[in-house]
C-alpha cells in the first residue's frame, strides 16, 4: 500500500466518524456533507445540488445523456447546477464508499473571482459548459481535504476554520480543469449562467405552470436557441428537467417531510394523483409507496 492509499485509508475512517446514515448527513463545518454507503446501490435516478463530491474510499460512476463519469478517490465531481442524473454506487461492508460533498457558495465564489482579478488566464474560456464535470483530484485539494477533516474534530475550529479551508478548496477548483464551469457560472452574460439562473427558477418554481417560451423569453433567447442551451448544460430537454425535478422534490417530501403520496403529488404541481403515480414509476421502476418503504427500510438520507 502506497503512502496516499494510507492517507485516503485514514481520512475515510476519519469521515466514517461522523456518518450518522447512509447517504449524506451534516458535519461539524458549514456547507459540508459526510457521505457513507456499506452496500452497493445499483443504477438509479439522482438529483444533486451544485457542490464538489470528493471520495476516499469506494467509487460511484454517473450517467448523464450520453457522458458515463467515474469518481473516486483519484478523481473529484463537480456539479455546477442542480441536475438529475442516474448513479451506480460500488460499495460494501468491508470496503463501504466514503467521502464529502462541499456545496458551492454564490458569494464566495464571487469573492474568489475578485481576488484572482486579471490572473484568470488559468481558467480558460469553454465554447460549451455542461452542469457535470470530473476532474482528477491534485494534491493540494487532497492536503486541503485532509485539514478540512482534522478540524471538525473541534468545533470551535471547525466553525472558524472549516470555511477557510472549504474557501481554498473551491480556489482550486477554479484553477484547475473545471474551472471554466465555475468561471462562467459566475459571468451572467454566458449562455451557461443564463441557462443557471432558469434553473434557479425551476427550483424555486417548480410547482407553477412553466412553459418553454416563458422560460426562453426571461433569458432572451429565441425557442431553438434556448433549447440547444438547455440540453447541453443540463443533457436534457426542458420539460423532461422540470418533471423529473418535480419528482424528485416529492420523493424528498415524502421521506423527509412524510407525506403521502397524494399530498407530495399536490406540492410539486401535479393535478392528477394516477399521472403523478405513472411518472414517478417510469422515472424511479417502482410506485411512490414502494420506493418510501424502500427508503424507510434502508434508512437513507440523501441529499437535497
Amino acid at each position: 500500500m502506497t503512502e496516499i492509499d494510507e492517507l485516503r485509508g485514514r481520512m475515510a475512517r476519519q469521515a466514517m466518524h461522523f456518518a450518522k446514515a447512509k447517504g449524506y448527513t451534516s458535519s461539524p463545518v458549514p456547507k459540508v456533507k459526510i457521505l457513507y454507503v456499506d452496500d452497493y446501490w445499483p443504477r438509479q435516478p439522482v438529483m444533486y445540488e451544485p457542490g464538489i463530491v470528493i471520495i476516499f474510499q469506494g467509487y460511484k460512476v454517473g450517467y448523464c445523456g450520453s457522458k458515463v463519469f467515474q469518481y473516486d478517490p483519484r478523481h473529484y465531481l463537480l456539479m455546477t447546477v442542480p441536475l438529475p442524473f442516474e448513479c451506480e454506487t460500488f460499495a460494501s461492508v468491508e470496503q463501504p464508499l466514503v467521502g464529502l460533498g462541499v456545496s458551492i457558495d454564490a458569494q464566495m465564489l464571487q469573492d474568489l473571482l475578485i481576488d484572482i482579478g486579471d490572473d484568470d488566464y488559468l481558467m480558460q474560456p469553454r465554447a460549451e459548459s455542461c452542469g457535470v464535470n470530473l476532474s482528477p483530484l491534485t494534491d493540494e485539494m487532497l492536503c486541503a481535504t485532509e485539514r478540512l477533516l482534522d478540524v471538525m474534530a473541534r468545533p470551535l475550529d471547525a466553525r472558524v476554520l472549516g470555511p477557510q479551508i472549504v474557501r481554498e478548496l473551491l480556489y482550486y477548483v477554479l484553477c484547475g480543469s473545471c474551472g471554466a464551469s465555475l468561471q462562467e457560472l459566475a459571468n451572467r452574460h454566458t449562455h451557461f449562467s443564463q441557462i443557471a439562473k432558469v434553473l434557479r427558477r425551476i427550483e424555486s418554481q417548480y410547482a407553477d405552470n412553466l412553459n418553454v417560451e416563458q422560460l426562453a423569453n426571461e433569458v432572451n433567447m429565441s425557442v431553438s436557441a434556448f433549447h440547444h442551451n438547455f440540453k447541453a448544460v443540463t443533457n436534457t430537454s426542458p420539460l423532461q428537467y422540470v418533471k423529473s425535478y418535480r419528482l424528485h422534490k416529492a420523493r424528498l417530501l415524502m421521506v423527509h417531510d412524510g407525506l403521502k403520496a397524494s399530498t407530495a403529488a399536490i406540492r410539486v404541481g401535479y393535478e392528477s394523483a394516477s399521472q403523478f403515480s405513472r411518472e414517478f414509476k417510469r422515472l424511479f421502476g417502482v410506485t411512490p409507496s414502494d420506493e418510501l418503504a424502500r427508503l424507510r427500510d434502508s434508512h437513507v438520507m440523501m441529499q437535497g
